[in-house]
């Protein structure tokens, strides 16, 4: 049973009727997981390996926002209309993950509120995580120096 990372959110009971959901996947390094704008209908926990989530930047290189590990999730677009990734994903290692499929994690959550609320509010935390390491990597990247800054 997953109790560390992303699961460390849930409860046990919830653990327990998501887990059935999950397969098991991987993917090579500089594997291309997903693109930003892409149809968003499935999400990861990852076991082993790492993540890079970078963004589109017009006439450059995408930038990386941040690199994600064992334990935390992996997309957070499949839960929000209009369900397309904002952000791309690329292995930057070997990775071993979990893959949950959209509708299927809907349907539990509509059977169990409580599961859903818990999911809720753990992806709304990482949603807050994810924009504040954009905002700082787009600042480290493009903005004068100590336009960053937060008194």
């Amino acid at each position: 049973m997953v109790r560390t990372g992303a699961f460390g959110a849930l409860t046990k009971k919830h653990q327990e009727q998501l887990m059935p959901l999950a397969r098991e996947v991987s993917f090579a390094i500089d594997e291309r997981i997903f693109n930003e704008g892409a149809k968003a209908d499935r999400f990861w926990i990852i076991h082993t390996g790492t993540v890079a989530l970078d963004v589109h930047v017009p006439g450059r290189r995408a930038a990386v926002i941040e690199t994600l590990g064992a334990g935390e999730l992996l997309g957070w677009s499949w839960l929000v209309p209009p369900h397309h990734w904002h952000l791309g994903a690329q292995a930057t290692s070997p990775v071993r993950a979990y893959e949950f499929d959209a509708a299927a994690v809907s349907e539990l959550c509509g059977k169990d509120p409580e599961l859903r609320q818990e999911l809720l509010a753990y992806v709304a935390a990482v949603i807050a995580g994810r924009l504040r390491s954009a905002r700082v990597r787009l600042l480290d990247l493009y903005a004068p120096y100590g336009a960053g800054e937060v008194p």
